[in-house]
Order: C-alpha cells, then structure tokens, then sequence
C-alpha cells in the first residue's frame, strides 16, 4: 500500500484517535497524509462524528463524496471508522454499500489489519501529531456515565473509561520529547476522571503530575462536569504556574426546570454556588461554557432565565448549539421535540449576540497588558497568530501580531494594543 488518507471529523477526542492510527501504519512504513487539500492516495479512511445533527450529516456528505470519487475511479478503497459508524453500522452498510468497510470506534486490530499493517500494543501511547508541533490533545478517559437527556455519548462511546495516572504521564513525556509545550487535557467527562480505577477522582494528581513533566508549560483542562466537580483541582489551578487559569465546563442550561428535564443531577443554586467557588479559588479564571437552546419543555421563561444568567454571570468563553433530537437518547424516548426549529436558532442567536457585547469587553480590559502568548503560526500577510493562556485552539480568541517578529512554536511577551470581539491584537517589542 503506498499511502492511506485519513480524514478526521468533529472534536479533538476522535483527532487523537486518528493520531493514534497514522502512527501505527507508518510504523509499518505505511505513508499517511491527514486532511489533505487534495485527496491523492488509493485508499481513504474517513474517522467520523456522530454527535449531533449537523455533524452527522457532515460525516456522510463526506462518506457520499468519496463514494462517488471511488465510483469514477480515483480511489480504490475507502473504509470508514469512529463514532457515527460505531452507533450506524448496520444502517451505513446498507445504504452505502461504496464504502468497502465499516469500523467501530474501538476496532484497533480490525482497521489497522485491513489497512495491511499489524497492530502493535508496544506504540499505544505513540501518536503522529496533526496539530502544530508546539501542542497537543492528551485524551484521559473514554466514555461518560451521567446519561443526560440530550446526550448520545454514552450509547457510543459506552461508560466512562479512565486511563491509569502513569500511562498519561507516559505520553505526555513523549510528547515533550517531540516538542510539544502546552498540553490540551480532554475528556467526555473530566470530573469524573479516576474514580473507575481509583474510587475517588484523581484529576488533581493527575494535573500535578503533568506539570512535572520537563517541557510542558502549559496544561489546559476541558470538558468538566459541573456535578460532582472535584474542587481539588481548583488550589492545583491556583498555585501551579504550569496550569493555565482556564477552564471548560459545560453547563448547558441554569433554570431548575431545564435542569432537571436535562437530567444534569445539579440545581441552579448548586451551579451558581460553584462558579462563585471556581472564581473565588482561581482569581483570573477564564471559565468557558456551552448552553443549549431548546430542549424539549423549554419556556419562554426558562429562557429567559438563561439569557439573564449569560447577561450576569458574564462568561469569558460561551458556545450554544440549538437542541438536536437524537436517536435513542432519554430525550428522544420521553419527549416530544416540541420547540420549533427557527425558535431555537432564535435563542441561540439572542445568547450569541449578547456573548458578543460581553466578550468585546473582556477583550477591552486586556488592551495595554503584556501577556505570555504561544504563536501558533504565521499568515501570509506577515501577521503572527498567537493565543494567551486563556485561549484553547480553533475555539477561543486569537492574539494577532502586527508588529514585531516571534517565533512560531514560542512563547512571547505581547503588548496588548487593540480589541474586537473575538480577538485580540498586538505587538511584539
């Protein structure tokens, strides 16, 4: 087989796994390409995401657009893996009957077999970096047991699954071996992370632990739980400097009623209790959340609430994804997805337009400050693209250099100098 295309859908999770399987072909001298422009190999393998509506049909327009290029000829094979054929199998093979086979999310020896290669525990830890060299995603548990309403997570992806303390540290040795400086922490449920090996959660240790590990200057952490949130990680937060003043964690909605509809196990008091804690504990902190918008039983009270909490609350980071119905969900079995398509884009965009006002001025507060930056890359214009220690990839604003010359993959001290909504601008002395 002289080279395998592999195409990466949805979130960082499934990235890492793709990196996971370029690093096992090509330590059967399998040559890879990840995403290219131009899809020039034989044989294609699209890992896909099968989270909500739209990145479903995101996987199988890509799915039906390498069916037909295999039709006319331009590539030989294609075999598709991740999430949306782990929960679809029987249904893809049947409608795209193109596609020369289809491999769960998990299928490690089947899909590296296929490929022609031999699957090697030995490399487990071993990964081919698709991001910028300067950082990777460190993936910490598979899986999520809380079963909210919404969520098809768990009907993938199966319980939560965490990954002892040293085989972690383990790669994120070998990442620093490689270069990588700033450590993306991810999990479907971060909260929950050692409790099934452990009895207890162990994210403190297990942050504390990463930042002994020569090379790494920054730790990010993602996708907390707000019930069950282990506080101990917050005077971890705190006191390392190696730990980024950051933290994602997905709150979804704020009133009682929304709250326990979504079966979140947290009420509004318990939630707002314990961002006043994550504040008071880590001063600086930026919190990013996600919200959903019309869920099944969704008033226009219960919005209301919502929009009041975004307004006071005043998140330094907001995404919001309108409710998606999804197969065999909670949700799906118990309720009827009632709130009209165009009302819940409403409400998505009312949250967004004021997240807009409120992240402009953050942003505004940070002009005249020096900040550490990590440069990510350099456009063609000239300008440097950086990010602070509040900032994750592709999600969060960027620092835009105009003036002097960092180097990419570095750290730099940045005078802030103008703000928009979303980015942040300055110079390199």
């Amino acid at each position: 087989m002289k080279q395998v295309d592999i195409i990466s859908l949805g979130c960082s999770k499934n990235l890492v796994d793709s990196e996971r399987l370029i690093a096992q072909l090509k330590a059967n001298n399998i040559k890879v390409a990840h995403d290219p422009a131009v899809s020039k190999a034989e044989v294609v393998v699209i890992n896909t995401c099968g989270f909500i509506g739209d990145a479903k049909q995101e996987s199988i327009d890509t799915i039906l657009r390498f069916a037909e290029a295999k039709q006319e000829g331009r590539i030989k094979r294609l075999y598709v893996m991740g999430c949306l054929s782990e929960r679809y199998r029987k249904d893809l093979e049947e409608q795209i009957p193109e596609v020369d086979k289809f491999y769960g999310k998990f299928d490690w020896n089947g899909i590296v077999a296929e490929l022609g290669a031999t699957y090697r525990r030995d490399l487990m830890n071993e990964r081919t970096l698709t991001t910028p060299p300067h950082y990777a995603y460190i993936k910490i548990s598979e899986g999520c047991n809380r079963f909210c309403s919404y969520c098809a997570i768990p009907l993938i992806t199966g319980r939560h699954t965490s990954r002892p303390i040293e085989d972690i540290v383990d790669e994120a040795n070998r990442l620093a071996g490689q270069g990588v400086k700033e450590l993306q922490v991810i999990a479907q449920d971060l909260s929950s992370y050692g409790s099934d090996l452990y009895g207890v959660s162990r994210l403190a240790e297990l942050t504390q632990r990463l930042s002994e590990v020569n090379g790494i200057e920054w730790i990010r952490l993602h996708y907390a739980y707000p019930a069950g949130f282990p506080a101990d990680v917050l005077p971890v937060m705190a006191s390392n400097p190696k730990v980024c003043s950051y933290l994602d964690i997905a709150l979804q909605h704020i009133s009682d009623n929304m709250l326990s509809k979504m079966r979140r196990h947290i009420t509004k008091d318990e939630t707002l209790a314990l961002i006043d804690k994550i504040r008071s504990s880590v001063p600086g902190i930026h919190l990013r959340t996600t919200l959903i918008t019309g869920h099944p039983g969704e008033t226009e009270e219960d919005f209301a609430e919502l929009m009041d909490f975004v307004q006071t609350q005043r998140f330094e980071r907001l995404g919001v994804f309108p409710y998606s119905h999804e197969d065999d969900t909670y949700a799906f079995k118990h309720y009827k997805d009632d709130i009209p398509e165009e009302v819940k884009e409403h409400r998505a965009e009312l949250i967004m337009q004021a997240q807009a006002e409120i992240s402009l001025e953050h942003n505004e507060q940070k002009v005249g400050q020096r900040l550490k930056v990590i440069i990510d890359r350099r456009e063609k214009d000239g300008t440097f693209v950086g990010r602070t220690e509040f900032d994750s990839p592709e999600v969060d604003p960027e620092v835009l250099i105009t003036k002097g010359k960092p180097k990419v993959g570095e750290f730099a001290d940045v005078l802030i100098t103008g703000a928009t909504d979303y980015d942040l601008e300055g110079q390199v002395e």
